[in-house]
Parts: C-alpha cells; sequence; structure tokens
C-alpha cells in the first residue's frame, strides 16, 4: 500500500482534540451533501427490524469491478448524520456502493417492533446488512468500514466466525476504543475531560432510550424493575446505563460480562483480510492505555496496520489552511484510498493469494 497523506491540521484550532470533537459532535461536517438513497428494512428473528440505507456508485470504480461498502456509524448514529453522508458521497463518486447500518433505535422516525436497542457490540443487524448485501449482489465484493463504536461492531463482527471474512477485500475501523472494560475506568477520569464526554453521552443515549420507553419497558416480553428505570432516569455515566439498563437486553448476569462479551478485543485477533485501524493521539474518548490493542496486533500481524496522528480528536481529522475547515476530511480520504489500494491489490496478486488455498500452492505456482 502506498504511504498515507500526511495530516495536516487547520492552523488555528486543529491541534486541539477537544475542539475537533466538539466540531464533529456540533456540525459533523461543513457542507454536508445530501447522497439518496433507498431504506431497507429486515425482519429479524426476535421480532426487531433492522434498517439500513442503501446508496448506489455514482460512477465507475477504478478497478472496473462491482465494490461495496458496508457501514456501520458511531454510537446512537445513523445514515442521516452529516459525517456519514460526507463519506458516502465521496465514496459513491468513487465508484463505490455503499450500504449504511442504522443502529436499532437510533432513528426518530423508525418505531421499534420488539423490546431491544442496539448495544455496544451486538453484530446482529450489521450480519444481517451484510448478508442482505451478499445475496442481492452475488458478485459484489466487500469493504467494511466502522466508525467509533461501529469499529468494534465489525471487528466483532468479522472475527466471530471465519466466514464473515468471505467476499471481504479489507477492514477500516476508525476512532474505536477497542475493549470496553478497560475503558470503563478511563471514562470516570477527568483528565482530557473524558468525564465531561462520559455524561453528554450519556444524555444522549438515555434519550434515545427513553423515546423507545414504551416498547422498551411496557411489554411483558422484558421485564424490567422500576428502579431500574428510575435509575436510568439519574445516571450521568454510560456504564450506569449499561449496567442498569443495556446489558439487560442480551442477559448478562454483570456489567463486566457485558463488556467482555460484546468487546472486538477478544475477536480481532482472527482477522486475516487486510485492517487498518486508525486512532488519534488526541481523542478525548480513547485513553492512550487502550491503543497499545491496535499497537501490539499489528505487530503481530502483517495483514494490520495501525494508523497513529498525533492530532483529529474523535472522529474530527478536519483539514483546511487557517480558520475553515475543508468539507472533505483527512479520515473520508484516507479511508477511500486504502479502500482503493486493497481493490488493486486484489487485482494485481498472483492467482495463489487468492481464495483459501493450501500453504504450498504459491510454491507450487512458482515452479
Amino acid at each position: 500500500v502506498k504511504s498515507f497523506p500526511v495530516y495536516i491540521p487547520p492552523l488555528l484550532w486543529g491541534k486541539s482534540g477537544h475542539l475537533q470533537t466538539a466540531l464533529y459532535g456540533k456540525l459533523g461536517r461543513v457542507s454536508a451533501p445530501h447522497p439518496s438513497g433507498i431504506r431497507k428494512y429486515l425482519p429479524m428473528q426476535d421480532g426487531a427490524t433492522a434498517t439500513f440505507d442503501l446508496f448506489e456508485p455514482l460512477g465507475e470504480h477504478l478497478t472496473g469491478d462491482e465494490i461495496t461498502m458496508v457501514i456501520c456509524p458511531g454510537i446512537g448514529n445513523h445514515s442521516e448524520k452529516h459525517y456519514i453522508r460526507t463519506f458516502v458521497d465521496y465514496a459513491q463518486k468513487e465508484g463505490y456502493r455503499c450500504a449504511v447500518l442504522n443502529h436499532l433505535g437510533a432513528l426518530p422516525t423508525i418505531e421499534l417492533t420488539s423490546p431491544r436497542i442496539f448495544t455496544y457490540g451486538c453484530t446482529w443487524e450489521f450480519a444481517s446488512m451484510v448478508g442482505y448485501i451478499k445475496r442481492a449482489y452475488p458478485h459484489t465484493q466487500l469493504i467494511v468500514v466502522g466508525f467509533s463504536l461501529g469499529g468494534n461492531i465489525v471487528c466483532k463482527f468479522l472475527g466471530e466466525n471465519r466466514k464473515n471474512q468471505e467476499r471481504v477485500l479489507c477492514c477500516v475501523s476508525v476512532c474505536q476504543g477497542y475493549s470496553a472494560l478497560r475503558a470503563q475506568e478511563t471514562f470516570l477520569q477527568w483528565d482530557q475531560f473524558r468525564r465531561f464526554y462520559n455524561f453528554l453521552m450519556a444524555d444522549n443515549m438515555k434519550k434515545i432510550i427513553l423515546s423507545h420507553r414504551h416498547k422498551l419497558f411496557g411489554e411483558s416480553s422484558f421485564k424490567m424493575l422500576d428502579a431500574d428505570v428510575s435509575r436510568l432516569f439519574t445516571a450521568t455515566s454510560l456504564m450506569q446505563i449499561d449496567d442498569n439498563v443495556m446489558r439487560k437486553f442480551h442477559g448478562h448476569s454483570s456489567l463486566k460480562e457485558y463488556y467482555e462479551k460484546e468487546s472486538c478485543v477478544h475477536y480481532i485477533h482472527n482477522i486475516n483480510v487486510p485492517l487498518l485501524l486508525v486512532n488519534s493521539a488526541d481523542d478525548p474518548l480513547v485513553h492512550d492505555s487502550l491503543l497499545n490493542i491496535p499497537r501490539t496486533l499489528a505487530g503481530k500481524k502483517q495483514n494490520v496496520i495501525f494508523a497513529l496522528t498525533l492530532h483529529g480528536g474523535h472522529l474530527g481529522f478536519f483539514e483546511g489552511d487557517v480558520l475553515f475547515p475543508q468539507p472533505l476530511t483527512w479520515m473520508d480520504k484516507v479511508i477511500v484510498g486504502y479502500a482503493n489500494a486493497m481493490c488493486q491489490w486484489e487485482r494485481q496478486k498472483p492467482p495463489c493469494q487468492s481464495g483459501p488455498l493450501s500453504e504450498n500452492s504459491c510454491v507450487e505456482a512458482k515452479v
């Protein structure tokens, strides 16, 4: 793969991870486009209905092949978020079909059909979307992309079952934390104002849950104690919400068990397709200690690249000369650039490296 473009943040404010994160959180992106897609509804076995938006390519891919990006957004996010719209529009113009998962319960206009919403590491909805794409487009190959919490989900999905890696050319994860169990301790610390960000995310999570309170708590199929609902109203951290509500959707007996089972750190080593893990050193949500996970993985596995920028905040990576950021970010360009390189490499590599062939097949091909 050719080297990544150097990230140069805006001069006046770009070296502040807080300002980068705040701008992403408040605006998402500058002058976000409005890509036109089709919403798909997928019934799940437990009665839930997964939804995703499908966007067709706006041009031919540089390889001439049919490539689909399957995209998982961050916590409580969906296809209508500005940073997702900006990335999808750019990818479409580069010749990619895009399928964007809407996290269960995240879209305010879509009612739940079962007493369950998205969790930190549940891969059911993403797996359903990928399965649909593989059936509907039998000749397409896949690029897997995950942002923040979505990065955890896609890496866990690929590592859970080797079959999930079939027809996948590569995977890109941006700004995830890898281990919820290790992250929970850092989220209670005040350095980098992490405790404050925890409060803001918890408040947003409460709004999503309470917007579906009748479906989540009003049916006999899911038993939630009144005391747990009361604790939800007074919760000031994601850990309190996870312990009182989220872990119970999948029957976990404790918060520790929930975080252990839902974190990709226990599955990511099973990924054998090319994997790009992107983080920022000044991300106020991801503590530096968590970055030992991708750093160690990249040192052990040749298919893994760990890219760590000095600046960029959490899903910021804005570019611009002095004051005003450009609509397209460094993150958008790197993901598409890496995907393009992997697509070209797939076409140019010798046949012995394509598919599950024997260990001696390359040697045999050279004879």
